[in-house]
């Protein structure tokens, strides 16, 4: 049946069209130009504004994600990375789960599986943008016309498109990395930089102050008189970035670049050359930002539903258990979910929202640390680092576990590895919602996301580039 169901995209196969793998070892410097102009090209994406929009004034049911989905309200890049990292997310699961049977040695299937990756991110894309355009996002449908949204709908489907083949110039080997993880971290570092220096003033009722919390440091203490005032405003103003927001990015920014470098080595040795002994690391993060991401994407498809299904039946029942939109008392936006499932695993703004509302910050923490553990230790059977897989890895390479006999390398990775994913997956979901907690400059998981991903590029660049892979000591390779 499985065989069967990769058959039914063969059709596809000459209508989509296909990045071909190089036939040789691309250069260095030849990467760095590719990963540099498919950067370029997602940015310039990320600024061009749709057209025919009406207004985007509207609920934002993906406000809390969009650092994390590399995505831009109003732009091309409206959706982001989500339909093509849902649709990689589907068929992984099918793929570990054995619903899909596909032979990874074998180039046929290989071709195939991509392909039906390829189609049902473009399926997840009209879907996503059939609900963003229909549920008002841009002004009301019947102002908007059908010529309007249908305009709309395609523009965001060729935004998609191109960014999925530009996912796959990289990942064939073209540049560096995925590019999912790449646009993600870009837009996530943008965002960053933007909260810290923007130049643009806002009038807070006091008088006009910088957006940017570094520049904004510097001219509350030029222009006001009380420095002590000033300072405090500075490092703990409510209403815009503060000075306190970027000290705390910067710490989980490194505390996460430290954990890095947190492991358990098992001793191994050689049955092929005697003498020969070395060490198997097995990382904190062993399956890196993959649980963060996967619940992500996960919940941007929860908030998405939901809204959806809030506005057009906004007295049902079942639809308020599920979540109610608006704007939260005493601010002036953005919407957000009010109560319901929505509201329960909607990340925590702060502390005081966590010492007020207790059950919801025991459901968000039971939520985000659960759904990372169960992510990370099923993602290790999808993605080929189970016991299972890297105990043939020992015996095709002829190596064991110093101190045990070869049948008993997988009963002990056993014990180890999943323990290991489950406990690195809950740790990366603490350092998320810590993150939330003290303020940072995005979300935790945004933060997380560019922490680990700059520091994997660091390393894929140093083994690229062969220049030395020790950032400070504690942060090197481990590997």
């Amino acid at each position: 049946m499985s065989d069967r169901l990769l058959d039914i995209f063969k059709p596809f196969e000459a209508i989509l069209p296909e990045v071909i793998a190089p036939q040789r070892k691309v250069p260095y410097n030849q990467k760095l130009i590719w990963t540099g102009v498919s950067l370029l090209i997602f940015l310039i994406l990320g600024q061009i504004p749709l057209y025919g929009i009406v207004s985007s004034e509207t609920s934002d049911p993906l406000y809390w994600l969009r650092a994390m989905l590399a995505s831009n309200r109003g732009t091309l890049m409206e959706l982001g990375v989500s339909p093509i990292i849902t649709s990689s997310m589907i068929f992984q699961f099918l793929q570990g789960t054995q619903l899909l049977n596909v032979k990874m040695d074998n180039k046929q299937d290989r071709d195939l599986f991509q392909i039906a990756q390829k189609v049902c991110a473009i399926i997840l894309t009209f879907g996503q943008a059939l609900v963003v355009v229909l549920t008002g996002n841009y002004g009301d449908p019947k102002n908007l016309g059908f010529a309007i949204s249908l305009l709309l709908i395609f523009q965001l489907m060729f935004a998609s498109f191109i960014v999925l083949l530009l996912d796959e110039l990289l990942s064939k080997g073209y540049g560096l990395g995925s590019g999912i993880s790449l646009f993600t971290a870009s837009n996530i570092a943008e965002q960053i930089f933007w909260k810290a220096f923007a130049p643009t003033t806002i009038n807070t009722g006091r008088g006009k102050e910088f957006e940017g919390a570094i520049i904004a440091f510097f001219h509350l203490l030029a222009v006001r008189k009380d420095k002590k005032r000033a300072l405090f405003e500075a490092l703990y103003r409510t209403n815009l970035p503060n000075v306190f927001q970027v000290f705390a990015t910067i710490v989980v920014f490194f505390s996460v670049l430290y954990l890095q470098g947190f492991r358990y080595e098992l001793p191994i040795r050689s049955t092929k050359i005697r003498g020969q002994v070395g060490v198997y690391p097995i990382k904190l993060f062993y399956t890196s930002n993959t649980p963060i991401m996967l619940q992500s994407a996960l919940t941007s498809n929860i908030f998405l539903i939901s809204q959806m299904l809030y506005q057009r039946f906004p007295h049902n029942p079942i639809i308020r258990l599920l979540g109610v939109w608006g704007i939260k008392p005493g601010t002036q936006g953005p919407q957000m979910a009010l109560s319901g499932v929505s509201y329960y695993i909607q990340p925590l703004s702060s502390l005081s929202e966590m010492i007020l509302d207790p059950i919801k910050t025991i459901i968000y923490v039971t939520f985000v640390l659960g759904s990372c553990a169960v992510f990370s230790k099923t993602w290790i059977e999808i993605s080929g680092s189970s016991p299972k897989d890297i105990a043939k890895q020992f015996k095709d390479e002829g190596m064991v576990i110093n101190g045990k006999r070869e049948t008993n390398v997988y009963r002990e990775l056993k014990r180890i590895i999943p323990t290991a994913a489950a406990f690195g997956g809950a740790t990366i979901g603490a350092l998320s919602v810590c993150s939330d907690l003290l303020g940072t400059l995005g979300s935790g998981a945004s933060i997380l996301m560019a922490a680990t991903t700059i520091y994997g590029y660091y390393e894929l660049a140093a083994k690229e580039g062969g220049f030395s892979k020790n950032i400070v000591p504690g942060f090197s390779d481990l590997m």
